[in-house]
């Protein structure tokens, strides 16, 4: 283990500062300053980790990650062999060390009684250090197995599929609708959260190894999905739960009524140095955003920097406990009451808010919305309750509720892939879908879900395309896949 006694000597935790919120908010840089010079606190907080005999932190992430063998060899300042350790069991630490919620922090077995180690800092810090010290390099595979395999969408899951199984010396392509590889680590989240360098040198690293991409690509309109099929041996299918959760109320197709997504795929583009005509911006706005997750954030802080004149966050249940509920026990990831950094910057946050009506002005625009106090019914429905109506002014409202699925209209249609109940792509243990030679990673097939499940599954699923190709495979697999029974 690192420090025996480090979780004694070391009681609290200590992260990197973010940069001052009235610094930050003029521009879209990371909020974080994750490389501190010197670091002086993080050798501190990696001898924290108590090398448990059970480490519940593997339990709390999907990608097996060896959280106490890189905590131990930060603690010895080995960065080379930490970084090895790292990329054994993750493709891109940089994006989960940046967005992912980190279920690792709270199986951490110190977390009973201390504050829990800072995994996920140490995690973002090892690998900021092997990119500035040329610890990553391209991983050619000696030969080429002469099969070929077609990657749709370049997202998480579809990244690392990619990644092993050109590593594996497979001829690998990429196809991504959108201008850019990246899916939403791109163009859904903010600079602030996820600077684009960080996805520029990880895409010339699986370049470098042979990895091709093409985007500017549509499966179903430029390439049909039979026809991608006939070209290539496998198809990786990861194209993400894209499909918007509506909310259905009277208004809700009012101009000024966006899905989250819409504005921020467009704010991401314009700073990433693109145009977009007629951009929904929230500048000089009053900003209603309903829903209160990571992608409700994500809105908060870049509505603020567009220089919105309010923001309100809107959650129709209860605000969560600052502690664990008695429900939610070590190991389990607690639903607790959280403040991310955009919170930090500006806004106001309301709970049991329920949206009633979208109520228009004499322009036709949305001017406000109609909102009603929440009121949980005996079986656990949340309906507004009677009474208790009241109008908020809103120039722009931005709906963030989470996603419903994967786009399947095309898919359905140009070929004979199953579908679940749910609308999701339907697949078996080793994510093979229902037409053979196609499988099935990430969200596509698992619904909305975190960076880590989309890169573990994106692994997994690499494991049973080799091993379809290749009669067997030598890729770890990390997860199975979550099936679901065919729509009837």
């Amino acid at each position: 283990m690192a420090d025996p006694r480090g979780f004694l000597k070391v009681r609290e935790r200590e992260l990197p500062p973010n940069r001052p919120v009235e610094v930050r908010l003029r521009d879209w840089r990371d909020v974080h300053e994750h490389r501190v010079e010197g670091q002086p606190f993080l050798k501190e907080q990696a001898g924290r980790c108590m090398d448990c005999g059970i480490p519940f932190c593997h339990q709390g992430c999907p990608l097996g990650n060896l959280i106490p063998e890189w905590n131990d060899l930060v603690w010895r300042d080995q960065w080379a062999e930490a970084s090895e350790r790292l990329h054994e069991t993750n493709n891109f630490p940089e994006f989960t060390g940046r967005v992912c919620p980190a279920p690792c922090e709270s199986s951490c077995v110190l977390g009973i009684n201390q504050p829990a180690v800072t995994i996920k800092n140490v995690e973002v810090s090892i690998i900021d250090e092997a990119f500035a010290r040329g610890f990553v390099t391209p991983h050619v595979p000696q030969r080429l197995t002469g099969s070929t395999v077609a990657v749709v969408g370049s997202g998480p899951a579809g990244l690392a599929a990619a990644q092993q199984l050109t590593r594996a010396g497979h001829t690998v392509v990429v196809y991504e609708r959108d201008a850019a590889i990246g899916g939403l680590l791109r163009f859904g989240i903010p600079d602030f959260k996820l600077e684009k360098t960080h996805i520029e040198r990880r895409l010339a690293q699986m370049s470098a190894e042979g990895t091709r991409f093409r985007t500017g690509v549509e499966i179903g309109v430029d390439i049909t999905w039979d026809e991608l099929r006939r070209r290539f041996d496998a198809v990786v299918l990861a194209t993400g739960a894209t499909i918007p959760r509506a909310l259905q109320v009277p208004g809700s197709d009012l101009d000024g009524v966006h899905f989250a997504m819409e504005f921020l795929h467009q704010a991401n583009t314009v700073v990433a140095g693109g145009t977009v005509e007629d951009q929904i911006v929230a500048t000089g706005k009053n900003v209603i955003i309903i829903g209160g997750g990571d992608t409700g954030s994500d809105c908060l802080g870049t509505s603020l920097r567009q220089g919105a004149a309010s923001v309100t966050t809107l959650a129709i249940g209860k605000q969560p406990p600052r502690e664990r509920a008695a429900g939610q026990p070590w190991p389990t990831d607690p639903i607790l009451f959280e403040v991310s950094t955009s919170h930090e910057e500006g806004g106001e946050r309301a709970y049991l808010a329920s949206t009633v009506e979208f109520l228009a002005g004499e322009d036709g625009r949305v001017r406000a919305l109609r909102v009603a106090e929440t009121e949980y019914l005996p079986d656990g429905r949340r309906v507004p309750k009677a009474g208790t109506e009241k109008e908020i002014p809103a120039d722009l409202v931005l709906v963030a509720m989470g996603f419903t699925g994967p786009e399947t209209d095309t898919l359905s249609t140009q070929s004979d892939i199953g579908l679940t109940a749910r609308g999701l792509v339907a697949r078996g243990d080793d994510f093979a879908a229902t037409v053979p030679g196609v499988f099935v990673a990430g969200d596509a097939g698992r619904g909305q879900s975190l960076i880590v499940w989309a890169i573990a599954e994106g692994r997994a699923a690499a494991a049973s395309v080799d091993a379809y190709l290749q009669g067997s495979s030598e890729l770890p697999a990390p997860v199975r896949a979550s099936t679901v029974s065919l729509r009837a």
